[in-house]
């Protein structure tokens, strides 16, 4: 009965895993004192996905923490990953390359949901760096233990007022990201996330990666709202500079209204845009609101409904909000 509900979960998930073309892993231990901050991050970015790993980390944003398991292979080419919250909750988050399928227990069933990501812990970084060099300088900053793993520092230190300070602690010998933390411009921390422990792993099996059976509830997949990629419905003018849109999303609400979305990085640090006509009665939105180190801004434009949201500076969020214009 366990193995017909895993495998139940999986083919919801859309999971298909090969054999492993080898056991070996492929990122390559090497030495940090002989590579620029540039080269030591973007070591960092393909060991998050190559290594095999597992440990467990903790996130804080604001007064909102939570720790998290967390189990990563690289399987023949294609990664697997899976995250256990460690709170009231108990989710479970099964990976494997951007297909990410979330496992939510409540008191009567198990929702099965589906999402698209991408950049999880401890991959925060792109393997192209290229969008962060032109955003950001790159500093070594010195060396510290984190996990009990010797950790070298880098600094990414923006360009200008629109985007946040990063700290990265990255390890010394395999490069993997050990911590990150974001600041503002007072220097105050406002985002961490870092390993309390870590390990890494020689094995390829993968018995681990299937959900926690909870015989007697139900499972329910959540059924997903119509959504397709659009082109340019929207002009966007006058953008904050480094920040580039990467897709345009369309979906319809269960009224059959259609909302936009739209999602801008300058390469590390992201914002989308939802964007919705005004419905009679209802009462618009407007002003900014700081989340931690979230910011939101929200307006009306051409009788639409703008709310910007993202890990960005607030005058970075109202500057794109106000960035959103109509074809005529």
């Amino acid at each position: 009965m366990r193995s017909v509900v895993v495998g139940l979960v999986l083919m919801m998930a859309g999971f298909v895993l090969v054999s492993p073309v080898s056991a070996e892993v492929s990122a390559k231990p090497q030495n940090n004192g002989l590579l620029d901050a540039w080269q030591i991050l973007e070591k960092s970015a393909y060991a998050a996905r190559e290594l095999n790993y597992e440990g467990q980390f903790s996130y804080v944003n604001g007064e909102n923490s939570r720790i998290v398991d967390i189990k990563h292979m690289n399987y023949g080419g294609h990664e697997v990953a899976r995250n256990i919250v460690l709170n009231d909750s108990n989710r479970e988050v099964f990976s494997q390359g951007n297909d990410i399928v979330i496992v939510q227990p409540t008191n009567k069933n198990v929702m099965i949901k589906k999402r698209r990501g991408k950049n999880l812990f401890p991959a925060m970084l792109p393997t192209n760096l290229n969008l962060i060099k032109q955003n950001y300088k790159a500093f070594i900053a010195g060396k510290e233990t984190v996990a009990d793993r010797e950790a070298t520092i880098v600094e990414l230190v923006p360009n200008d007022a629109y985007r946040y300070r990063y700290m990265v602690w990255t390890d010394a010998k395999f490069g993997l990201i050990l911590k990150m933390t974001l600041v503002d411009g007072n220097n105050k921390t406002l985002e961490q996330i870092y390993f309390n422990q870590l390990s890494m792993l020689n094995s390829q099996d993968l018995n681990w990666f299937q959900p926690k059976i909870e015989i007697g509830k139900e499972y329910v997949t959540e059924q997903p709202k119509a959504v397709k990629h659009v082109d340019d419905d929207l002009i966007m003018t006058n953008l904050p500079v480094g920040y580039q849109q990467i897709d345009h999303i369309q979906r319809v609400k269960s009224g059959g209204s259609k909302v936009d979305q739209l999602v801008f990085s300058d390469g590390i640090g992201s914002v989308s845009v939802f964007i919705e006509p005004m419905t009679k009665g209802k009462r618009p939105k407007k002003g900014v609101m700081p989340m931690g180190s979230t910011n939101m801004c929200a307006l009306v434009t051409n009788g639409h409904q703008i709310v910007v949201v993202g890990e960005a500076p607030a005058r970075a969020v109202k500057s794109i909000a106000e960035a959103v214009s109509f074809k005529k």
